[in-house]
């Protein structure tokens, strides 16, 4: 929808850029182009996340095969397909007025919650990652899974310290941009605190293998996270990515050149966490019973049990499809298509770069935005240095 291609045929539509003539909006493809590019996201990603929640209420309690909703889960693809086409074509008639504005809030919170989880699913792989090469170097008596370790934790930690820099030079000035000093600044503090926490004797003891590893993924994703906070400030010389208007156009600020611009390196390094993420949300198991009892799926014994099952009854009777969930579904099918809910809000906020239509129907960046993301970053170390913490302040829970 943001490609040129695509936007020359979304002119024809009766909605686009309708009432330009009042609003100041001109027809060519700088202000035209970047509202229809907007208006056609928000659509598109409304349609899905309508879709997924739909089917998120109608999976609500299903506890296994037999009752009559998990067919629907796993078929009746045709039909599921349709209706999604349905929503996707009625959801482009839906009156512009006030639905951006108010969808754009929507976008927010469910990013806001799609970011924290992203964050769980790093700290979850950046425990099984730390135990397996762990586990092999006690197998294998060998160094080398050692150095591994070690040599990730340094890289992550010297890319994080290069963030910091390049954050410092290209987001902040002399005199100005207090705030992104502020961020930039607390959230390195932070960083170095829960890093220092992660290897305190008191936590190695309750967590033997919580380490630096894990901190080092935590500082990263959190300048990632801070990095994309600062490229929304609404603040052309404290942001080289802003948007901004100069005579009748919509620009990007700096030597780039006067045209609108979407793919721009946090959008670009965004979308392909949020790829990564997604897949992991798809098709992953983890290590952690509590992992595992947060993200409603299952662990790997029970997937290894039902996988031996399934083994055996296959060489019983080949060719035959087993249904290995008859005494209780393997993931919840509803918290599955919650978590594509949020995916589909998080992909429409960072395909427009959280940005809204203004008073006057141009495209603005808010310090909504800067602050949703940065209150994400502390939420995620908040919640990293709970993952520390808990064994020892609820010393009769089972944390293993």
């Amino acid at each position: 929808m943001l490609s040129p291609g695509v936007e020359s045929q979304l002119h024809k539509l009766p909605w686009v850029c309708e009432g330009a003539e009042n609003t100041g909006i001109l027809q060519g493809h700088i202000d035209c182009g970047s509202l229809l590019g907007f208006r056609a996201v928000y659509r598109m990603c409304f349609a899905t996340a309508a879709f997924f929640f739909l089917f998120t209420l109608l999976m609500v309690c299903v506890r296994s095969s037999q009752d009559p909703r998990a067919a629907i889960q796993n078929g009746f693809w045709f039909f599921k397909f349709l209706i999604f086409v349905g929503i996707t074509v009625g959801a482009f008639y839906i009156p512009d007025g006030s639905f951006s504005k108010i969808w754009f809030y929507f976008g927010v919170v469910g990013s806001f919650l799609f970011i924290l989880i992203q964050l769980l699913l790093l700290i979850d792989f950046a425990h099984s990652w730390n135990q397996r090469w762990l586990g092999k170097a006690e197998e294998c008596d060998s160094r080398a899974w050692y150095a591994g370790l070690f040599f990730f934790t340094l890289l992550f930690y010297a890319l994080s310290i290069a963030a910091v820099a390049l954050l410092f030079v290209y987001y902040t000035h002399p005199g100005a941009c207090h705030e992104g000093k502020i961020f930039i600044s607390l959230n390195l503090v932070f960083c170095v605190c829960v890093s220092i926490v992660a290897v305190l004797p008191k936590v190695q003891e309750a967590q033997p293998n919580s380490g630096l590893l894990q901190a080092s993924v935590v500082t990263l994703y959190t300048m990632f996270v801070t990095w994309l906070a600062l490229s929304n400030v609404p603040d052309q010389e404290c942001n080289p990515h802003l948007l901004t208007q100069l005579g009748n156009e919509t620009v990007l600020a700096g030597p780039e050149g006067y045209e609108t611009q979407w793919w721009d390196a946090p959008s670009i390094v965004g979308l392909i966490v949020f790829i990564l993420c997604t897949l992991f949300i798809s098709v992953r198991s983890s290590d952690h019973r509590q992992v595992n009892s947060l993200m409603q799926t299952e662990d790997c014994s029970i997937a290894l049990q039902t996988t031996q099952q399934q083994q055996q009854q296959g060489a019983a009777c080949e060719n035959q499809v087993f249904d290995n969930e008859q005494e209780g579904v393997t993931y919840s099918y509803s918290f599955f298509h919650f978590c594509l809910v949020l995916a589909s809000l998080h992909i429409m906020m960072t395909l427009t770069n959280w940005y809204r239509p203004g008073e006057t129907h141009k495209m603005i960046s808010t310090w909504t935005a800067v602050w949703v993301k940065i209150c994400a970053s502390w939420a995620g170390l908040f919640l990293y240095l709970w993952t520390l913490v808990a064994p020892l302040l609820l010393p009769n829970r089972d944390f293993s």
